[in-house]
């Protein structure tokens, strides 16, 4: 029987396991991927990158895509409904990042995402979803046995629970000759809420039959979840989302939890520290008023589970300088 916690291979990238941090919308950037790293994230996604600015060459788009300094592997994800447009935007991702994997989303719910017709809608348009699918693997050079960039894609279950459209998804994408699939197994019209329902995602993986890895994403928030999921499903992998959020510990923890059967809680001057290195980073990266606008709700999300906790985020929501931070911390926390 296979290890829970185990190397994966994308394509010809190979992995040393297989917990991976999520493209996350406004929080995945390289300085959060780069706390993910070095507490055990296997393997990183940007958030998403639209295609379209790509191709209209919007200088924002491309520090999102910006690979972090301790990043030896990582994935560029984009979106957008015409495969022309994505196919551009796939070669220059390429060009400027030289990133290891592309994804392509295909289950954002977000409504000015979907009424373009990318994101969960292609989901619900196997047709097109293959079009797009293939004009990426295209453009990043073919199979990756011949040396092209893997491709994958995340989708969801279906559009409402009386269109679920993920077989048909799924099927669309491995014609297309995609490295690995991710599900998340709520429906478009369920957004975040609810439950996600991993026994899709079982179904998902028999499915594939082992020909690509199917990796699981939904409902992920403390390490138990991730032993349960791969425990359930037979997924080959998971990848945190909002677990992740003010906690890339998670994977140091669930990595403990699948290899030894237990882990140890971080201690809160970690916890504060590992805030302040994302903080440092994401000044050198932006701005610092950027960067501390951004961090309040970064710093909220570190300082749960800490003594005086709702104290400190009534200070961290008015915070606007690095100096401010420390203010805030320092005289709780010996830093």
């Amino acid at each position: 029987m296979r290890e829970l916690y185990h190397p994966v291979k994308i394509g010809n990238i190979e992995l040393k396991g297989n917990l991976f941090l999520a493209p996350v919308a406004g929080y995945s950037d390289a300085a959060f991927r780069s706390v993910c790293i070095e507490n055990g994230a296997c393997f990183t996604y940007t958030e998403m990158v639209s295609a379209e600015a790509l191709v209209r060459k919007n200088q924002k788009t491309e520090i999102l895509m910006k690979r972090a300094y301790n990043e030896s592997a990582y994935a560029v994800q984009i979106f957008g409904p015409e495969p022309d447009v994505m196919s551009e935007a796939a070669r220059i991702v390429l060009e400027k990042t030289h990133c290891e994997c592309i994804d392509i989303n295909c289950g954002c719910p977000v409504p000015k995402i979907v009424k373009t017709g990318a994101g969960s809608a292609l989901t619900r348009d196997p047709e097109r979803l293959y079009k797009v699918a293939k004009a990426v693997v295209d453009a990043a050079g073919g199979s990756p046995t011949n040396g092209g960039v893997p491709v994958t894609v995340k989708i969801r279950s279906g559009w409402e629970q009386k269109m679920m459209t993920w077989r048909e998804a799924a099927q669309a994408a491995l014609d297309a000759g995609v490295s690995a699939i991710t599900i998340h197994p709520r429906t478009k019209a369920q957004g975040y809420e609810g439950h996600s329902d991993w026994s899709i995602m079982q179904q998902l993986v028999e499915m594939v039959d082992g020909r690509i890895p199917v990796f699981g994403s939904g409902d992920l928030f403390k390490p138990e979840d991730a032993k349960k999921m791969l425990e359930e499903t037979g997924a080959d992998g998971v990848m945190f989302a909002r677990g992740a959020m003010g906690n890339p510990f998670i994977f140091k923890d669930a990595t403990a939890l699948l290899k030894n059967g237990t882990y140890e809680p971080v201690p809160a001057d970690v916890r504060v520290k590992t805030g302040f290195a994302e903080l440092e980073r994401l000044v050198q990266e932006t701005s610092e008023q950027h960067a501390c606008l951004e961090m309040r709700k970064r710093f909220a999300a570190y300082s749960k589970g800490i003594q005086n906790g709702a104290a400190l985020r009534a200070q961290i929501v008015h915070a606007s300088t690095v100096q401010d931070y420390h203010n805030i911390f320092d005289s709780v926390l010996e830093l």
